[in-house]
């Protein structure tokens, strides 16, 4: 049985796409749950979409998802180059093979001539397939036209009757008609190869078996078998995936303003995160488990459960994914991830540990840490009724009269830690006949001057001190003797 070998080809073009992650992940899944190799291959036969420094973005994505790639074009392998590019002179050879072997044929047609055509199916709303005139030259004539230097390109030759089929590991059986098969350019005029003649002649020297990508190659599949077939190479293992959707009728995509991966992670996502959860984008576990360890992938997946249906990127499962990963680490860990963030945020003297520890089991996305504590360094103007809180049975005077007590304890306090605070404040409510909720809520209500908070008027008076905690409940205490109760 031959070692499974699968290959991640990028284009250079710009930040890594999710659909394009997750095809990368696919692969690398598949190999390694055999035991195989995964390799990374740079497909930059396209130079006016080659983008400066996408080769750099895409080592850098592969290197934080942790899809460590066997062989490529920063670290060698046998079968290099790895660069599409650096392999020009080798694509040529296996053209003029082709020819010979009658799988393809020289075109000297100008763009002219092929955009007439093109026209004229326009006009019948037929679909376009070029009716090339050139297949018909006898092969000592068009090799003496290109001896006298006529340029040309090399276009695929198919016999236009019967069927080419193939087994697909997601669809299954697929058939199509040769008649409906378009001859299409191979070799350029400039002696670059097109896409797809180029990642044929690459997967089999690279000795690929298994060939992932999304499933629109799924209806031109039977023309790279044409040309397998022609050279007498096998066919390797096809697994087409559904498109990552961003709903029901667009396709995620980053020219539609739709994040790419480094767009995620400047928002905060964690690398692990985004990786777990395109991993369930079209294939499902056996089971409820939806957290996975990348090792625990590569232990699980199973090519057979992938869906053939189209997945939708849901942000909202993505968001409660990363807030999963963010609780599931030690404090030390999110106190690291979190520290950049708090740079621009907090110019207060406090202890950024403990903000790590009231957020660490809040948040869920990184970014929204300034927002979250911004009220540490200024107290925000806000406004009296949100001492009002219906659950808690609020109302001005009881807010006003536990702010009273609680100022009036707190200053006794002379050793300040959260178990001090702790002791104090829950000690006001049987004393004063109230609820907790009646005292906390009002306490942490002037401390922060927010809603929502990362954590209890407990926490909040510990990090912000005792000398700021008096200051801003004596501001609600005189917020609330201006109303009239």
């Amino acid at each position: 049985m031959k070692k499974v070998r699968t290959r991640f080809a990028p284009s250079p073009t710009g930040y890594m796409h999710i659909g394009n992650l997750r095809t990368a992940l696919f692969e690398y899944l598949i190999a390694k749950h055999e035991g195989g190799d995964f390799l990374l291959r740079i497909e930059d036969t396209d130079q006016e979409r080659k983008v400066e420094g996408a080769v750099d973005i895409i080592y850098e994505t592969l290197k934080e998802v942790g899809l460590q790639h066997d062989e490529g074009p920063d670290i060698g392998g046998y079968y290099g180059p790895y660069i599409q590019s650096e392999r020009l002179g080798m694509y040529k050879d296996y053209a003029d093979q082709l020819v010979e072997l009658g799988g393809a044929h020289y075109c000297f047609c100008s763009e002219e001539a092929v955009e007439r055509q093109r026209k004229e199916c326009e006009l019948i709303n037929k679909p376009f397939q070029y009716d090339d005139p050139c297949k018909h030259i006898p092969l000592a004539e068009a090799k003496a036209r290109i001896a006298k230097g006529e340029p040309y390109v090399v276009r695929q030759t198919i016999a236009h009757e019967g069927a080419t089929y193939f087994d697909d590991e997601v669809y299954g059986r697929i058939e199509v008609d040769n008649d409906i098969l378009d001859e299409s350019v191979l070799l350029k005029s400039d002696g670059y190869p097109t896409y797809n003649f180029a990642n044929i002649i690459d997967d089999h020297t690279m000795g690929i078996t298994h060939v992932v990508r999304g499933n629109e190659y799924l209806s031109s599949t039977p023309k790279y078998n044409l040309i397998y077939q022609a050279y007498g190479w096998d066919l390797p293992t096809y697994v087409h995936v559904p498109p990552v959707m961003k709903d029901e009728q667009h396709k995620l995509s980053k020219r539609n303003g739709d994040a790419s991966f480094q767009d995620l992670v400047k928002k905060g996502y964690l690398p692990q995160a985004i990786l777990n959860y395109i991993a369930l984008l079209g294939w499902a576990p056996e089971g409820e488990q939806e957290i996975f360890t990348l090792e625990e992938l590569i232990d699980v997946f199973d090519i057979k459960r992938i869906s053939k249906s189209p997945a939708i990127f849901d942000l909202h499962k993505l968001t409660w994914m990363n807030g999963m990963y963010l609780r599931a680490m030690s404090l030390e860990q999110f106190h690291e991830l979190a520290l950049p963030y708090y740079q621009d945020a907090l110019h207060s003297d406090v202890d950024l540990m403990q903000v790590s520890r009231i957020l660490q089991q809040r948040v869920e996305v990184l970014k929204q840490i300034p927002e979250m504590i911004d009220f540490i360094d200024t107290l925000p103007d806000y406004n009296i009724e949100m001492y009002i809180h219906k659950k808690m049975k609020t109302t001005y005077e009881i807010a006003l009269t536990a702010l009273k007590a609680a100022h009036t304890a707190l200053q006794e306090v002379e050793d300040w830690n959260e178990n001090t605070v702790h002791e104090v404040l829950l000690g006001l409510p049987p004393q004063l006949e109230m609820k907790n909720g009646q005292v906390l809520w009002p306490v942490r209500t002037a401390l922060s001057g927010k809603q929502f908070t990362p954590g209890g008027a407990i926490e909040i008076a510990h990090i912000l001190g005792k000398d700021e905690s008096l200051r801003r409940i004596q501001i609600g205490i005189a917020k609330l003797s201006e109303v009239n109760l």
